[in-house]
């Protein structure tokens, strides 16, 4: 007799930060039917909710979703997207002398609890109403207090860690470790986002972290720029203790990155000034910039080196996989020479994506043999050889994104990637 393995595993593509049009800074087009329908021409089958804590966006995802699996909610008008309740709230307050401003991304797993959480929350002294992102006066440790009192099964993960103004790590207004911040706590933080200026490979250099899983989302502000950063995980069955007990365990498959170069704080420097450095270059004359004789702001790879024990590309059990992409609009932007906003851009991906089927098979998948058939043979050049890689990027610097520049025409490292 014959016994057939079937795999029933599913790969699930899920971007767990995003915002509202409520929130300050974010398009208005962040409704939740465009959310629906840009997470599905991504590839994203689970997307965040962005601001349960603001009243009128709580409303709308009361009224319009409706739970598919435990935990898991869909637009009621359609059955593909899944959405997991989600948030991000701004900590100010002062701890050891020090002035602290982090952001944290904020999981329920169903509606009753995160309206329990703004309840509370607004018991606190919190005003949810004036931002999607709202700016609460009350430590780390409060903030645990209330939202894993109200269930454990809650996460509260710092996001984009390492940014300098509001990270965990930042070098404005964060801490030197996790328990620093959290205090009795800390054991109920199990992962961070890595954020747009570092990738998992920068922060496994810090031991402290080699328990905590690095996660990667979006933090989109306009639904074209949902799953720039993502996390792929393997499921038999989909249910929002899976996704969670994937993270606290690390089982993720792996995690979509930018090239960390290409964030807005990788480097030190001063946008007024039109001055960055690397760290090295920026320790030797002790952080202080030579137009303005003030001090830089410290970005994300001075302040990993600051924290790390490990040297770079060293692996530790727990080290989950990754991938550098650069989002399919830029590609097709630096491929025909326009800007990655243009009109003719979108009118290219819309149409490769169509063929294809979603950015991310595009960007992952597709063969150079099968990008050919449905676009220009240099864009579809263009696209294999960014997932190769074969970039050069000028690093971003204080609140600057780093210019980053597919290479076509370089013979050597082309070898074979076209014969496919």
């Amino acid at each position: 007799m014959c016994i057939f393995l079937i795999n029933i595993f599913m790969k699930i593509v899920a971007d767990l930060h995003i915002h509202s049009r409520f929130a300050r800074a974010c398009s208005p087009r962040l409704t939740i039917e465009e959310i629906t329908r840009w997470a599905k021409i991504k590839g994203v089958q689970i997307i965040g909710t962005g601001d349960f804590t603001h009243p009128l966006w709580f409303k709308e995802l009361s009224n319009n979703l409706e739970e598919a699996e435990k935990g898991l909610y869909v637009l009621k008008t359609q059955t593909e997207i899944r959405f997991i309740l989600q948030a991000e709230v701004s900590l100010i307050y002062s701890k050891n002398g020090k002035t602290r401003k982090i952001h944290y991304l904020v999981l329920a797993s169903n509606l009753k609890f995160a309206g329990e959480i703004n309840r509370e929350l607004t018991k606190a002294g919190a005003k949810l109403g004036s931002d999607g992102r709202p700016i609460i006066g009350m430590t780390s440790e409060r903030l645990a207090e209330i939202v894993f009192g109200i269930s454990p099964d809650c996460m509260i993960i710092p996001a984009h860690a390492w940014t300098p103004w509001f990270g965990i790590f930042g070098s404005k207004g964060g801490f030197n470790s996790i328990e620093e911040c959290f205090g009795k706590w800390s054991n109920k933080i199990y992962a961070i986002e890595t954020g747009l200026s570092s990738d998992p490979k920068m922060n496994w250099t810090v031991k402290e972290l080699d328990n905590i899983a690095l996660i990667s989302n979006s933090d989109a502000h306009s639904p074209e720029k949902i799953m720039r950063e993502a996390n792929v995980f393997e499921f038999d069955k989909l249910n929002y203790k899976n996704i969670i007990e994937a993270i606290k365990n690390k089982k993720i498959l792996y995690t979509i990155e930018f090239f960390p170069e290409e964030g807005k704080y990788h480097w030190d420097g001063h946008r007024d000034c039109n001055v960055s450095m690397s760290p090295e270059k920026s320790n030797k004359v002790k952080g202080i910039c030579f137009k303005c004789g003030r001090p830089f702001v410290i970005g994300v790879k001075n302040r990993v080196n600051a924290l790390s024990s490990r040297i770079l590309d060293e692996k530790h059990k727990n080290s989950i996989p990754f991938k550098h992409l650069i989002p399919l609009n830029e590609i097709i932007a630096q491929a025909i020479g326009v800007g990655y906003n243009a009109k003719s851009v979108w009118s290219i991906y819309h149409s490769i994506v169509s063929k294809i089927g979603t950015e991310i098979k595009v960007l992952e998948d597709a063969s150079f043999k099968e990008l050919k058939t449905v676009t220009e043979e240099d864009i579809a050049k263009t696209i294999v050889n960014a997932r190769n890689g074969n970039v050069e990027i000028i690093p971003g610097y204080d609140g600057v994104f780093g210019k980053i520049k597919v290479i076509i025409n370089n013979k050597e490292k082309q070898k074979d990637l076209f014969s496919v």
